[in-house]
C-alpha cells in the first residue's frame, strides 16, 4: 500500500483531471469524453485492481466492509452504465430528454457521493496519523 502522502497526491491530481473531465462535458466536446471514457474504464479497472490486492494483504473486519462497499457499488455502476448503454440509442426526444435527466441526475449523485468518500477519505487519514501519534508516543514511554 503507498504513503498517504503519496495517496493523497495521486488523489489531488485525480480531481485536476475530473474538473478538466467536467470542463469538456460542458464544451460537449463528443470526440474527447467517447476518448475519456474509453480511459475511465481502464482507470478504473485498474483501482479496482489495485484495491483487491491491497484488500488480499488486508485481514481485517473493516477491510472486509469496505470491499463489499466497493462490489456493492460496482454492482450500481454497471447497471446504471447498462441501462444508459441500451437507451443510448433512443431518438425518442421525450424519451432522451428524460435519460439525458436521469444521467445528470445520477452524475450528481456520483459527485455528491465522491466528496463524501473524501471527507471519509480525510477522516480515515487523520484517525490513522493519530493512532501513529499514540503508538510512537507508548513507544516513547517504554522502558528500553
Amino acid at each position: 500500500m503507498k504513503p498517504l502522502s503519496e495517496q493523497l497526491t495521486e488523489l489531488a491530481a485525480r480531481a485536476k483531471r475530473s474538473e478538466d473531465f467536467v470542463n469538456a462535458a460542458r464544451a460537449k466536446n463528443r470526440t474527447y469524453l467517447d476518448d475519456q471514457r474509453v480511459t475511465l474504464k481502464k482507470s478504473i479497472a485498474t483501482g479496482k485492481a489495485r484495491m483487491s490486492a491491497d484488500a488480499a494483504v488486508a485481514q481485517d473486519k473493516s477491510r472486509t466492509w469496505w470491499n463489499d462497499t466497493r462490489q456493492s457499488i460496482d454492482e450500481r455502476v454497471a447497471e446504471l452504465r447498462a441501462e444508459r448503454d441500451d437507451h443510448r440509442a433512443a431518438h425518442d426526444l421525450k424519451k432522451a430528454e428524460r435519460r439525458a435527466e436521469d444521467a445528470e441526475e445520477d452524475a450528481a449523485y456520483a459527485v455528491d457521493f465522491a466528496l463524501q468518500m473524501l471527507d471519509e477519505a480525510e477522516y480515515a487519514v487523520a484517525d490513522a496519523t493519530l493512532a501513529r501519534i499514540d503508538a510512537d508516543e507508548l513507544a516513547a514511554s517504554e522502558p528500553v
